[in-house]
Formats: C-alpha cells, structure tokens, sequence
C-alpha cells in the first residue's frame, strides 16, 4: 500500500513518464498536463485502494483512464500536434543534415502513428515508447493479453506496410 507522504516522490518520479504517455494519447501539451493533474489527483483519493507492488503500471491506468473520460466528454478529434516527437537529443557530434535526417525520420513515423487506429496506436506506445511488458499494457488498456498482442502486431505490421509503400513510391521517382 502507498501511504500519502510518499505520494510526492511517486509525483517527482513518475511524473514525466505519465505526462509523455498523456502526451501522446492526445496530441497537445495543455491537454496532457491537465490529464496528468487529474492522474495523480485521482491516484491520492485511491491510495487505500492501492494494494499491488507496481505504481507505474497502476499510474498508467489511472492515466489512460482520464485520457477515456476525457475522449467521452469532447467530440472525436485527431490529435493536431506532435511536438514531442520533435524532442531530439543535442548531439555535437553529428552535423545539421543529420539532425535534419532524423526530425524528417521522426516527423514521418508519427505521421504514420497518428493515423492507425486507436487502440492500436495505444498498443504500440505503451509498448514500444514506454517499454511496457504486453501483460502490463493489457492491463493499462483494460483488454485481455491476446487482444494486446493482436492489437500491436497489427499496428507493427501497418507501419512496416506504410514504409514499405512509401519506400516504393520514391525508387520509382
């Protein structure tokens, strides 16, 4: 059981990983610090409830949780922007064409992430951006594990089509 005085460090802790996962569910940083508000406002009235050894997978939860009431709440939108996908490391030793490479690299692969299915591009980030184990991730998204695998497989196997599509258009050009 979490106690309250350590609700704090469990903030300055997990905090930032909570605010990227909310970031990008829902594209747009004012909307992501609201929900991470509501993640941990909701995370101390449940402490008692709390029981499991796991606060990163429980946060999540609660996180994706407030990112579903929130959906509910306003019209179906598409997220507008992926300003955290533009977050690159500084790295001197590698010159702007490179830098440049890369952001178009990144620019395109969430171009590809923000147009699968929802479900699928929740799979595919609690896995392969926040390194979540596929029974963790099942249960943050409140589906079964086959459901998770089928729903990541899928989003993985339509970003390779994705690629391997546009990698045809542009021998051909």
């Amino acid at each position: 059981m979490i106690k309250r005085s350590t609700l704090e460090s469990v903030y300055r802790t997990y905090m930032p990983d909570v605010y990227r996962y909310l970031r990008s569910l829902c594209g747009d940083d004012a909307a992501a610090e609201d929900l991470v508000q509501e993640t941990f406002y909701r995370a101390y009235l449940h402490l008692e409830n709390y029981k499991d050894e796991k606060v990163k997978p429980w946060l999540f939860r609660v996180a994706y949780n407030a990112f579903v009431d929130m959906k509910r709440k306003e019209s179906r939108s598409i997220a507008s922007s992926d300003a955290w996908f533009h977050r690159l490391p500084d790295d001197d030793r590698k010159g702007p064409e490179s830098m440049l490479l890369r952001q178009e690299s990144h620019d395109r692969l969430t171009e590809w992430i923000l147009k699968l299915p929802e479900m699928q591009k929740q799979a595919l980030i609690l896995a392969d951006l926040h390194q979540f184990s596929y029974r963790e991730g099942a249960e943050i998204m409140g589906i079964t594990l086959s459901h998770f695998k089928i729903l990541l497989f899928r989003a993985r196997q339509q970003l390779r089509k994705t690629r391997e599509r546009e990698e045809q258009d542009e021998r051909r050009f």
